[in-house]
This record gives C-alpha cells, structure tokens and sequence, in this order.
C-alpha cells in the first residue's frame, strides 16, 4: 500500500510517496512534465513492489498530460477535487504551504481515504501533450 501525492504545477510536478503509518517512501521530488519524466515516474512505481495509488488534485488542465501519461501505463490515478484537500489540510495544525508539503499532504489524503479513492477516466478529447 503506497499513496503517491502529486502536486501539479505548469510544466513540472512535485511528487511524495507515503506508506501508512506516514513513513516516506520517496521524499518530496520534481518530476517535468516530459515523456522522460513520466517514463521514469512510471518506472519508480512500477519497481516499489507495493499496490500503488496516485493522487492529485484537479488543476485546471495542467494535471491531464501527468493524468493520461500514468493511465496509458497502468497506474491507479484519482483527481479530487482541490476543495476537499484544502478541507483535509486544514485539519492540520502546520499551515506552512511549499509544493513539498502540498504532495505530502496530498499522499496524506490518499491514505485517509485509501478505500474511497475513485479512479479516473479521461474523455478522449481530453488534453494529452506532454
């Protein structure tokens, strides 16, 4: 079990993996959002051995490339609503905001809310260029 925050920004995206119990897997890392930089997240998923979800908020249509590059390749990907991580982060004391955080919060919510995850399907005409 591996929750895989993303936190999508034009052009790059910050990535944090967490196990439950909060351990870090993959401390808080950049990956750009090129077929290399897919390619090697999709590889480090693939090699960890674990049953992996990814989770990212919805970002205009800046999360769609990342989104339809991991479904191309297999990967379990839910897209919440920003609203309900601003909720589940305002639970927390810390209110310290860095794409670094944001992914481990996002990995965070994957955990709490591990069963719940619904996974998603892009329409075909969505936006896919990487």
């Amino acid at each position: 079990m591996l929750s895989i925050g993303i936190d999508v920004s034009k052009g790059k995206s910050t990535v944090c993996g967490m196990k439950p119990g909060g351990e870090i897997v993959y401390t808080s890392f950049e990956i750009q959002h090129t077929r290399e930089g897919m390619s090697e997240l999709v590889s480090l998923l693939r090699g960890s051995g674990e049953e992996v979800r990814v989770v990212l908020e919805s970002t205009s249509s800046y999360h769609c490339p990342v989104v339809a590059a991991l479904l191309e390749n297999g990967v379990f990907v839910s897209v919440v609503n920003s609203l309900r991580i601003k909720r589940f982060c305002s639970q927390s004391i810390r209110k310290v905001k860095t794409d670094r955080i944001d992914a481990m919060q996002i990995a965070l919510y994957g955990l709490a809310y591990w069963q719940e995850l619904q996974p998603t399907r892009l329409p075909e005409d969505t936006y896919r260029e990487l």
